[in-house]
């Protein structure tokens, strides 16, 4: 059975309880379902086979549903994510030291970078775009 990950947007400790958002996913017919903390994050496995868009609607339902309001979803297959790991993303790129890695996932997969890579913007800088990630890193402010 294939497991996902459920990436919510906007999610924070005071509109969104993680065991109430777990009895969504639920009663929506996910099963082996697990939430991270209060992060929006949410792993489930389906029997049905199903585009990642057309989970992304089922999840969106099943909060309305079961809790009256929703988040924008985005969802993963998660042996992506895992291959996102193995590969290193970052690997390829020169990091300032201390530089904090940040992987911003899109709705859906973009045909061609609408700007030139990399973008640099003080300590910020946009290294790359493999269709629906963007690879970004930082250096925090002392």
């Amino acid at each position: 059975m294939p497991r996902y990950v459920a990436l919510l947007r906007g999610v924070s400790p005071m509109n969104a309880k993680m065991p109430e958002l777990k009895r969504c996913f639920e009663e929506a017919g996910f099963t082996d379902v697990k939430t991270l903390l209060s992060s929006g994050n949410v792993a489930f496995c389906t029997a049905r086979s199903a585009s990642v868009k057309t989970l992304q609607k089922r999840c969106e339902k099943a909060m309305l549903a079961g809790q009256g309001h929703s988040f924008m979803t985005l969802v993963r297959p998660s042996a992506h994510l895992q291959k996102l790991i193995e590969a290193d993303p970052f690997a390829a790129f020169k990091l300032k030291p201390g530089a904090k890695r940040v992987v911003t996932f899109l709705p859906e997969p973009l045909k061609r970078c609408p700007v030139e890579l990399p973008v640099n913007h003080g300590e910020a800088c946009i290294h790359g775009l493999d269709g629906g990630e963007v690879f970004c890193s930082y250096v925090p402010e002392a």
